[in-house]
């Protein structure tokens, strides 16, 4: 009986660091550094219901710029293939996330390439994160901006998570300074098994909330 109940309470205590650690936004030990300045960043939910995190200038007024400077998104830091992520699916991931999201911020202000005084720079990256073991959670670190956790308890066989990490921000062109900053985790397709190879397909729709969220983010929401 003692057995049982220590068993009970071991299996209990396990669900409950599981439940603990499974955030739904990036945690500070998972910023990959490409943003300079991560202060203000505050949980918030997304037009299409994802959370993330965000900072908005009090002072930012979209009405004050006229156009927006194109950077294209890269891998931070370099991809490299593995036996679960080859080459083709890092190169089809990051060329329609360009795609999906350049269209998208096209549709708030015209894309140039030469800034003005009234120009907004866009700079983002898909980022890597370095995780540990932490309770009955298993990250499996992917160094090529992608990470698999695992969720199942018990057995050997456990399907796995998918996440797509982003962090982007608007820059005044005059000011050299931030208006916004985003830092994101979105969550793919499962995978059956630490086996299973990660195509473009398992994280596709991330891509896609992320682009519809760009177009339709309105300030004024933020701010309440």
């Amino acid at each position: 009986m003692r057995t049982q109940t220590f068993f009970r309470v071991a299996v209990l205590t396990g669900l409950l660091a599981l439940a603990g650690c499974s955030s739904k936004v990036a945690a500070p030990e998972q910023y990959s550094g490409f943003l300079k300045d991560y202060s203000g960043l505050k949980e918030t939910t997304s037009a299409t219901g994802k959370p993330t995190l965000r900072w908005v200038d009090p002072s930012y007024n979209e009405a004050n710029y006229d156009n927006i400077v194109w950077n294209p998104i890269t891998y931070y830091p370099v991809p490299k293939p593995t036996t679960q992520i080859g080459q083709k699916t890092l190169d089809e991931l990051l060329s329609y996330t360009n795609n999906k999201m350049k269209t998208a911020i096209g549709q708030r202000k015209p894309i140039v390439t030469t800034p003005g005084p009234r120009s907004l720079i866009f700079r983002g990256a898909v980022t890597g994160v370095s995780s540990k073991k932490e309770g009955l959670q298993f990250y499996e670190v992917v160094p090529v901006a992608l990470v698999v956790a695992g969720t199942q308890m018990a057995t050997g066989h456990r399907t796995m998570d998918t996440h797509l990490y982003f962090e982007g921000e608007l820059i005044d062109a005059k000011t050299g300074k931030p208006v916004i900053k985003v830092v994101r985790k979105g969550e793919g397709k499962e995978l059956n098994n630490e086996s299973t190879p990660m195509t473009f397909a398992t994280l596709k729709q991330v891509v896609d909330d992320m682009a519809t969220d760009a177009t339709m983010f309105d300030v004024k929401k933020t701010a309440k």
